[in-house]
Order: structure tokens, then sequence, then C-alpha cells
């Protein structure tokens, strides 16, 4: 293990430096193109029969187990990094948005892309159970911040914008993997259980975080206020992230929304009345570290894992069949919603639906959801559609996500003026 570390983290330096020396992209999008191509070498010099070095990148990638690595371990601390910096004041302020969203968007988005998937899928002749497509529709529908926030940050994008699309995302990643593990237990059932059924199982899930995340967060809160010293004072928020995680899932409560909720407790309360300034200070520029590192890390993953998929011109075909899908579901998802708010007076910024539409982002935790099924043809199918859609959305999405923004931005100072 200690070596697979040692490898992975020396090629995520090699291929930052790379990216910030000579090819100026945003960071995360950067490590993972360049992965990306360090992939499709790797696949050029077996066609020139040179196989020897894919089989041995092949290897090293094969012993990651990716769904358990992300999903068990760099979730809890992306998803607690991520609230850590959310102001409150302007989460309440558009409670409303990001709630509609991060609830019935991903509802709504998991069923219209489940049957809209089966439906692509039998025109290309393959007929996988529903309840994979299902699955899929679930997996696919949380969205990731991370790569476009900063490029929407340098652009210009309007705060109340720019916490709508992170608050979404971090809840609608907790809310997306209670559903997912609500239909992966249909899945292993072999049958669908009642309404009631159902619904107690996604109220115990996500209201349980809800809870176990606030206690959480209370009682670090308390520990907090009682020192002022910050290497322990870090170290209890680290306890914090690793014990609650883990707690959560002896608890069968949803992990990653305990993360958020105590997230928020400590970057608001813990923040404003627990801490020194100086602590203050040294735990945003752990946490922004730490945060930054684990992305690096993951996005080198995603682009490396292309050197164990087949990939074939019917994948190609079904994954941009299925990429305009998820676009369209998300621009009627994302209408209708701003509708309903600007008709109760809470009207989103200018240019809202567009943003939200393009700038859904595909990350990381797809593909671990998509690995967490168990071993089938409809799993590597699957698999291979999650993956060629995650990389159009980081890469096409991704950098041109900024012009949009840029766009719509001036435009509107131009009326203002």
């Amino acid at each position: 293990m200690l070596e697979l570390s040692a490898i992975f983290i020396s090629l995520t330096a090699l291929l930052a430096y790379l990216n910030y020396r000579f090819i100026g992209l945003p960071p995360t999008i950067g490590v993972m193109a360049t992965a990306l191509v360090f992939s499709l070498l790797l696949h050029g010099l077996t066609m020139l029969g040179l196989p020897l070095l894919e089989a041995q990148i092949e290897t090293l990638v094969g012993r990651i187990d990716f769904n358990h690595l992300l999903m068990d371990g760099m979730l809890s601390f992306l998803l607690f990094a991520g609230a850590l910096h959310i102001n409150l004041a302007d989460l309440r302020a558009r409670r409303w948005a990001i709630g509609l969203l991060a609830t019935v968007g991903v509802l709504f988005s998991t069923a219209v892309i489940g049957f809209g998937s089966w439906w692509i899928l039998d025109l290309f002749g393959l007929q996988p159970p529903l309840i994979y497509c299902l699955l899929f529709g679930a997996l696919i529908s949380p969205t990731d911040p991370i790569a476009v926030l900063g490029i929407m940050r340098s652009a210009g994008a309007p705060k109340a914008l720019e916490t709508t699309i992170v608050g979404e995302s971090l809840f609608n990643d907790g809310v997306a993997v209670v559903v997912f593990t609500v239909l992966l237990g249909v899945l292993a059932r072999g049958e669908a259980p009642g309404a009631g059924e159902a619904i107690w199982l996604f109220v115990e899930e996500a209201g349980g975080g809800i809870l176990l995340g606030a206690l959480l967060g209370a009682l670090t809160f308390a520990l907090l206020k009682s020192i002022d010293q910050y290497q322990v004072e870090v170290l209890l928020t680290l306890a914090l992230v690793l014990g609650g995680y883990t707690l959560a899932t002896h608890l069968h409560v949803s992990g990653p929304i305990a993360m958020v909720v105590a997230g928020l407790i400590i970057g608001n309360q813990g923040r404003r009345h627990a801490m020194s300034d100086h602590t203050r200070d040294n735990l945003d520029n752990f946490w922004e570290l730490l945060d930054e590192i684990l992305n690096a890390v993951l996005f080198v993953l995603i682009g490396m894992e292309l050197v164990l998929l087949p990939f074939s011109a019917q994948y190609l075909l079904i994954a941009l069949c299925v990429t305009l899908l998820i676009l369209g579901t998300r621009l009627v998802a994302v209408g209708p919603a701003a509708f309903l708010l600007r008709k109760m007076g809470r009207a989103l910024p200018n240019g809202t639906v567009r943003i939200l539409t393009w700038g859904g982002l595909r990350g990381g935790i797809s593909v671990a959801l998509v690995l967490a099924l168990p071993a089938s043809d409809e799993r590597n199918l699957l698999l291979n559609i999650t993956y060629l859609v995650v990389l159009f959305s980081i890469l096409v999405q991704g950098l041109s996500i900024g012009r949009l923004v840029r766009r719509i931005c001036t435009r509107d100072t131009d009326r203002a003026h």
C-alpha cells in the first residue's frame, strides 16, 4: 500500500508541475488531462508493439479499489472541506433553490436518465434490466463543483450563483448516494420495496445523516471552544471526519450528509465563536491544502483508469447519446425550479439556468458508485458509459464554462450601464 501511494503521489506531483509550468489549465482539469494523455500514449506504445509499460501501469491501477478509496476515504474529507468554507447565511438565502435541486432534482434526474438510457441502449441492441439503468440514473445525477468552481470565481460569477452550485453539489452527493443505496438493495433482493419502506429507508439514511452530523458538529464545537491550541484543534477536525464517517457507516446513515452538516457547523459557528484568528488561519490553510491534494490525486486516478477500460465505437456513440440526455434532463430539472422560485419571489441571478445546466459537471463520485455495482456484463457496460460521460463533462464542459459565465456576466454589466 505504501509503495502504491508513493507512486501515485509522485505521479500526481509530476503532472501538477507539468500542467502549472507548461500547460496552464485549471489545476484539477489539468492533472486529469495530462494523466489522460499519458494513458493514451501507453495505448499508442502498445499498438507499436511495446506493451510492457502499459501492462505494468494496468497492474498498478488495477490494485486500487477506486470505490473504497473515494467512498470510504476521500469523500468524507472533500465534503467536509467543501462545507467548511460555505457561509451559512448565504446558504439559507438560497435554501429553496438548493433544496429543490438537491432532492427533487436528483429524484427527477434518476428517473428520466434511467428510463431514457434504457431506451437508448435498446436502440443499440442492448437490453440490460431496467434496475441497472435506474442505478445509472442515480450515480450520474450528483454534480461535482471542484473542477468548475475556481473557473467561475475567476470569471466573476455572482456570489449567489456560486453558493447555489456548491450547496447543491454538497447535498446532492449525499442524496444521490442514498437513492443509489436504496436501488442497489432492490437489485440485491430482486424485488422493489413498497413505497412506505422506500420512503422510510430514504428518511432513515438522510435524516440520520443530518442528525449525526449536527451532534458531531456540536460536540466538536464544544471541544474547540474549550481550548486555544491550533495543532490540537486541527486534529479534532480530522477526528471528526474520520471517526464521524466511520460511525455513520456502522449506524447505516448517510456519511456524506453527516460530513456536510458537521462542516457547516464548524465552518460557521466554530470559526466565529470557538477559534482564535491564528487557529482559523491554520485550519483554513490545512483543509484547503488537503482538499487540493486529494482532488489532484482523484483526478489523476480518473485519468489513469482509461488504461483498464476497453472502448469501442458503439460505446462512444452510446455515451454521446447519454450525454445529450443528461444535459437535456439537467435543463428540464433546473428550468422549472428557477421558474417556481421566481414565482415565490426568490428569483435566481440572470443566466442561472444556462450556467447550472452546463456547469453541472460529473466527477469521481459517479465513477466510484458505478464500481460499487456487482460484477456483471451490465456493470462493465455502465462503467464504460460513465467514464466517457465524466470525461466529456470535465474536459468539454469544465473548460468552456468560464467563457459562458464571463459572457453572461458581461452582458448583465452592460445592461446595468
